[in-house]
């Protein structure tokens, strides 16, 4: 019996499927590893096709199974199609050799495959670096020497802090109309990360995709790095600069499906539309339009655990953000389902050949570096997602909070604050069944058509009211309750939080990439850090806020206490207290009630000061909450509590004094 059952007792009528899963893990592991010490040797592809200096030249290596000719083309033979062909090896591999200097750095090439007749232009599917012309929007391979090696200088970099993710991306970094570069964001926006006390980052939309709207989730060339932003040496340059400040940084991988494109893609290289995909509907994805690994295939396998050890040895990401985990773990997708019972995890509908491919994925990461962080993008909570792959996990670190964005948007949009039910949102945050990324808001929350948290809030009066001697009751409303959401949610709402690039000083509006449909404009595709910098704004109030929070959450190690402990909780005053890492967090949800010497029960017979208020006037507040020390012996009481003034919309955090 493996130890899930013991851990999660309530998988116990689900056993057989447990043992389904590993003998399709182990079987699968043992398959292609047949002649391979590890994972760790099987996954070299990269270091095998693609483009390699060799003696006397450059090799070059496809995988074309189905293919009937195989052909190189590019600047170097004036783009005649089939004058370069490669040769046919065995298993479908094919192979070039170019002596002397026919190619070089910076050539300029394309794949032509002939199946059945059928001439098809194609990006080599290891190619590191493509590049699109800007006025025919075509793409091409540019030939990318790696033989001389990046002089890295985080040699030993490792971090095993519960994660506090900076989630960004890097063409809107900048405040211009147009796209920010690798370096650019290195060296103005790593500053500001760190600052803030975050340790980790989580970028977005670094594999090549051909449509830059996708947000970098419809993947064309899965071993290069976007060309948009700059050079992979570039790339380097911020991975190294972000390690030299004690940063991890986390790579948002996509190998749930793949653009359908075939230019630019990877669908239907040699011609057929099996060799990386399954063949039929269920190789199309019915809501993205993209198409579906068949993961059950060694080639596959080769291909996407390869890029996996690809990106942390040549880019030395620390681990992974896997997009759409939902999307790969069920035939349908989970496309309207509520995971309302257990039985919705384990049936007919487990995609099991996905399962054992995340497993033998996080197996792979954790020997390229044992250190390394796995978060899992699953809305669905499937049981056992961050339990070790021995017990009969999928050894996930983590898991993405995807419920609770949700949570609050129901609210902010249905509900007034008062009438918020707080029994209710304290199940909701701290109810989970593994190591959780808690979230107000991602990326995914500020999209086109939609808004992000203090612009529901806000609305239209954020373009004219955010003066910093403005108050009007819509405004104050916004800031507090952006700050105590904030609070409440990373305190509460799981091991780890996160957040996007500016929401944590309240950027407003949306997020719009160019397009046919705005013009092409970048109005909505960059960060306004203006806003946080101008003195006459309220704007750094709320970064002030965000930088406190954080540092606090680290100098206290509140996450290394699992769960929160529930103190108090009473609906009619809105009032909802609790203690994590030895601080007590009060919070009052009460839009026009405050209370005096509110008694709050408290789990040390000592005296208690006030950390930070998010009343306090460095927050943009009023400075209502005195820093006096407070005792946990109230006279007339039975236990330890404290009596606190508790104003309106407002959170408290209070810390034990030692000694006293």
């Amino acid at each position: 019996m493996y130890a899930i059952l013991e851990s999660h007792p309530e998988l116990a009528p689900f056993e057989s499927d447990i043992n389904l899963r590993m003998e399709r893990y182990l079987g699968k592991r043992g398959q292609i590893l047949s002649g391979y010490a590890s994972l760790y040797d099987f996954a070299n592809a990269h270091a095998y096709f693609g483009f390699h200096i060799a003696d006397g030249g450059w090799v070059y290596r496809e995988w074309a199974p189905g293919a009937d000719q195989v052909f190189l083309t590019g600047d170097f033979n004036n783009w005649q199609w089939i004058d370069t062909p490669l040769e046919r090896r065995d298993n479908g591999v094919w192979e070039l050799f170019l002596p002397g200097e026919i190619i070089h750095k910076g050539s300029r090439v394309l794949t032509i495959v002939n199946n059945g007749g059928n001439l098809t232009q194609h990006l080599p599917l290891y190619t590191r670096r493509a590049i699109q012309d800007w006025q025919t929007g075509s793409w091409c391979c540019e030939v990318w020497d790696d033989a001389e090696p990046y002089p890295w200088t985080d040699a030993g970099f490792h971090s095993d802090e519960p994660p506090l993710i900076y989630e960004a991306h890097v063409g809107m970094a900048s405040e211009d109309h147009r796209i920010a570069t690798y370096r650019e964001f290195a060296d103005n926006i790593l500053p500001h990360i760190v600052d803030g006390g975050y340790n980790t980052i989580q970028l977005m939309a670094i594999m090549e995709h051909p449509y830059y709207g996708s947000f970098g989730y419809q993947v064309s060339s899965f071993y290069a790095a976007s060309s948009r932003f700059g050079t992979p040496d570039d790339l380097k340059y911020l991975v190294n600069r972000a390690h030299a400040a004690g940063l991890r940084v986390l790579l948002d991988v996509v190998h749930s499906h793949a653009v359908a494109n075939t230019l630019e893609g990877i669908n239907l290289f040699d011609g057929t539309p099996y060799q990386f995909f399954h063949e039929g509907p269920r190789g199309d994805h019915p809501s993205w339009g993209t198409k579906c690994f068949n993961y059950d295939k060694p080639e596959v396998l080769h291909f996407l655990l390869s890029n996996l050890k690809f990106w942390m040895e040549e880019f030395h990401f620390d681990g992974f953000r896997f997009d759409g985990v939902t999307s790969m773990l069920y035939m349908d997708h989970g496309l309207g389902v509520d995971f309302s019972s257990l039985d919705m995890y384990f049936s007919m509908n487990t995609d099991l050949e996905s399962v054992t491919y995340l497993q033998l994925a996080n197996e792979l990461i954790r020997e390229v570096n044992p250190h390394a962080l796995t978060i899992a993008e699953d809305m669905s909570g499937m049981p056992g997602m961050c339990d070790p792959i021995s017990d009969g996990g999928v050894g996930f670190s983590y898991r993405l909070g995807m419920g609770l964005p949700d949570l609050w948007i129901r609210l902010a949009k249905e509900y007034r604050d008062e009438d918020w039910n707080l029994g209710n949102l304290w199940t909701q945050l701290t109810f989970r069944n593994a190591p959780t990324i808690a979230y107000v808001e991602s990326h995914d929350q500020a999209l086109v058509g939609d808004k992000t948290m203090i612009f529901r809030f806000a609305d239209a009066a954020m373009y004219t009211d955010m003066g910093r001697d403005c108050h009007t009751a819509v405004i104050d409303r916004a800031i507090a309750l952006h700050k105590m959401i904030r609070l409440l949610t990373m305190a509460a709402g799981g091991t780890g939080y996160l957040t996007f690039m500016g929401n944590e000083f309240g950027h407003p509006e949306w997020i719009d990439f160019p397009r046919e449909g705005n013009g092409s404009s970048f109005q909505y595709c960059r960060r306004q850090w203006s806003l946080l910098y101008n003195p006459e704004l309220k704007y750094e109030f709320l970064n002030h806020f965000d930088h406190d929070m954080i540092h606090t959450a680290k100098f206290y190690r509140i996450f290394d206490q699992e769960y929160p402990y529930l103190k108090w909780i009473h609906e009619d005053d809105h009032i909802l207290a609790f203690e994590r890492g030895g601080l007590l967090f009060v919070f009052n949800f009460h839009p026009n009630r405050s209370f005096v010497d509110y008694v709050i029960p408290v789990g040390q017979d000592t005296d208690y000061e006030v950390l930070f208020s998010s009343d306090d006037y460095c927050y943009g507040g009023y400075g209502n909450i005195a820093r006096s020390r407070i005792s946990a012996r109230t006279p007339g009481f039975e236990g330890n509590n404290v009596r606190l003034y508790l104003p309106a919309r407002t959170a408290t955090v209070l810390a034990p004094v030692s000694g006293s």
